[in-house]
C-alpha cells in the first residue's frame, strides 16, 4: 500500500475515494501529501498512512488539527516513521472514530509533527468517508478506544 501511495505522490491532486478490497481503503493525493485510510478485519485495525516526498521530521507527539464546523485536535505518541524511508508516518489502532470524524465533518486538516505543519484540503472527503464507514459488515469491528486522544 505504501507503493500505492507514493507512486501517485507525482499524480495531480485527486478525490477521495474508497475501496473495499482488498481491504477497506480510503485514499487522497493532496498537493502537499498523499493519506490512506485503511481497516483490515484480519488483525481488526485501523491504520492511517501520510506520505510526503520531503519526508517526516522526528517529533515525539504527532497531531491532527482538524479545521470546520466540528473542529478538533488529535494526538499521539504512538506514531512511526520508518528509518530507510522517512516518507511515510504511520498510525495503527483499533479504533479511529475521531480520525473518521475529522475527516468527514471539516474543511481542512493539517498534519503536525515538531515544527512542520502539512495542510490537507478535506473538500469532497465526505462521501468517500462515509462509504468506508459504510464498509461490508464482515470488514468492520467495534472497537471504541482509539491511539488518538482529542482535544476540542
Amino acid at each position: 500500500m505504501l507503493t500505492l501511495a507514493l507512486a501517485c505522490m507525482a499524480a495531480p491532486a485527486t478525490a477521495w475515494e474508497f475501496t473495499p478490497v482488498p481491504i477497506c481503503t480510503l485514499f487522497h493525493q493532496g498537493a502537499d501529501m498523499a493519506v490512506m485510510v485503511t481497516y483490515d478485519p484480519g488483525i481488526g485495525e485501523y491504520a492511517i498512512q501520510l506520505s510526503r516526498e520531503g519526508g517526516w521530521p522526528e517529533g515525539d507527539v504527532f497531531s491532527m488539527r482538524f479545521e470546520g464546523p466540528r473542529g478538533l485536535t488529535i494526538s499521539t505518541d504512538r506514531h512511526r516513521i520508518e528509518a530507510e524511508d522517512t516518507r511515510t508516518l504511520t498510525v495503527r489502532d483499533r479504533g479511529f472514530g475521531n480520525v473518521l470524524n475529522g475527516l468527514h465533518f471539516n474543511s481542512r486538516a493539517f498534519a503536525v509533527l515538531g515544527d512542520l505543519e502539512v495542510p490537507l484540503s478535506l473538500e469532497g472527503a465526505a462521501p468517500a468517508v462515509e462509504a468506508f464507514r459504510n464498509c461490508p459488515a464482515d470488514q468492520l469491528v467495534s472497537a471504541p478506544v482509539s491511539e488518538f486522544s482529542a482535544k476540542s
